[in-house]
Order: structure tokens, then sequence, then C-alpha cells
């Protein structure tokens, strides 16, 4: 199978059940301990922003636009994740979170989709997040037992 360099695909077995790993997802504060400050709400059309560190190499300012595409309750999760008007990366992608149960725990797949491989910018944030996601992903455990995070 050969990678998809539009997109980037995580599978992880989180040990907490969907409902707690819902939450993770969508409430603000929850998201900000593994993701990034935010000022999400989940209602589909509202438009949010994330508040990251700038990365000059992937055209990224720090700050992440981002507007709720849709959800159904404990099993996915659709976000639009848009670089600022004025970033040089352009990027217009999606992640899609889809949770299924497992066994006493949550099997969470991530895809975030939307990556033009000829835009240099976009092809080093496609190299750079799909290094960084499953990191990321792995901190939601920590973040819903309030333990620390760690840096992905």
């Amino acid at each position: 199978m050969t990678e998809d360099p539009r997109t980037i695909r995580v599978d992880e077995f989180l040990p907490h059940p969907p409902a707690a790993v819902w939450r993770a997802l969508t409430e603000p504060d929850l998201l900000a301990r593994w993701l990034m400050p935010n000022d999400f709400r989940l209602e589909v059309g509202h438009r949010f922003l994330f508040q990251g560190t700038p990365l000059p190499k992937a055209g990224f300012g720090g700050t992440g636009h981002s507007e709720v595409l849709g959800f159904e309750p404990e099993r996915m999760l659709k976000i639009s994740w848009c670089a600022a008007p004025s970033d040089e990366s352009g990027l217009d992608s999606t992640v899609t979170f889809t949770l299924e149960p497992e066994g006493e725990g949550t099997r969470l797949f991530l895809e975030h989709d939307g990556f033009d491989p000829d835009d240099p910018y976009q092809a080093y944030s496609r190299r750079f997040m799909g290094g960084g996601w499953p990191g990321v992903v792995r901190n939601i455990g920590p973040a819903i037992d309030g333990a620390p995070v760690s840096s992905p």
C-alpha cells in the first residue's frame, strides 16, 4: 500500500470509553490540553481558532482557522483545518475523527486530508504533521486522565 501525499491517517487505541474520548475532542479545555488553545464549540458552522506555534517552513503563522463541518455524537467529528489568509501555505484541509468502541476502550481514527503535494509549504506541512499527529493523538489519554501531556 502506498502512502497518499494528500492525506495523513492515524489509527490509535485509547483505553477510555467513547464518551470520554468524545469529551476530549469537543470540550475546549480538554481539547487545549492535548492539541492547542482554542475557542471550539460543538455546533455545525461554528468557526473557531487554534493558537499554535508559528512554523515558518510550513508557511504557518501560528493561528489555525477551523470550522465544525459535521458530527455524530461519540462517533465522528469533522472540522476544517485552514491556514490564516495571510499564511503562505494556503492550506485548506479537513480533519475527521472517527471513534469506534473496542473492548473497554476506543479505536480513534484520524484522517487529515487536503494537502497539495505540489505546493512546497503544504508538502512540508504534510511531512511535519504526518510525524506529529500520532504523538498528539497519544496525548488524548493523559489529557482525559488529567496527567501531564508530552510535546509532539
